[in-house]
């Protein structure tokens, strides 16, 4: 099973020794401290032996923290300022660091990696959807906004 949320990674910081590393390219100039993507973010997946948890911590510097099952993961991303007139936004994700464990899908993200993906808020900002295109065609979600995980 692919994991698009993983496709989006969104991305990981190591809590400990890199397996695998690439260089990490300049940081973005950041995201305006008001923007909605900024927090604590979680997805549940239902797998046959239960459930798993993907946290996304996505940070004002432009670099999310990941954590799914065993993979733990850094990537740097551009999202932009404004939805467009349908109320997405594009975000461009690139992986830069993993340790190169399993996620909840059962893959290992590679890095280097970069996906386009575009994501809806919900009226309140505490959920979105992420969608292969600027269409609620082909989404999954949604993500919750998770409080008191701040780092």
């Amino acid at each position: 099973m692919t994991s698009p949320v993983r496709s989006i990674v969104f991305a990981l910081l190591a809590v400990g020794c890199w397996a695998r590393s690439a260089s990490v390219p300049a940081a973005p100039d950041g995201v305006a401290p008001d923007h909605p993507i900024l927090g604590t973010w979680a997805y549940t997946f239902a797998l046959p032996d239960g459930t798993c948890t993907e946290v996304y911590r996505f940070r004002q510097d432009g670099t999310t923290l990941v954590t799914s099952a065993g993979e733990v993961a850094e990537t740097r991303y551009e999202i932009s300022t404004q939805p467009d007139e349908n109320g997405f936004y594009r975000l461009v994700d690139t992986i830069v660091k993993d340790n190169g464990q399993k996620d909840c899908s059962g893959l290992v993200m590679q890095v280097g990696h970069t996906a386009t993906r575009y994501l809806q808020f919900d009226p309140s900002g505490e959920e979105f959807v992420i969608c292969e295109q600027a269409s609620l065609d082909a989404c999954f979600g949604p993500l919750l906004r998770v409080h008191g995980m701040e780092i």
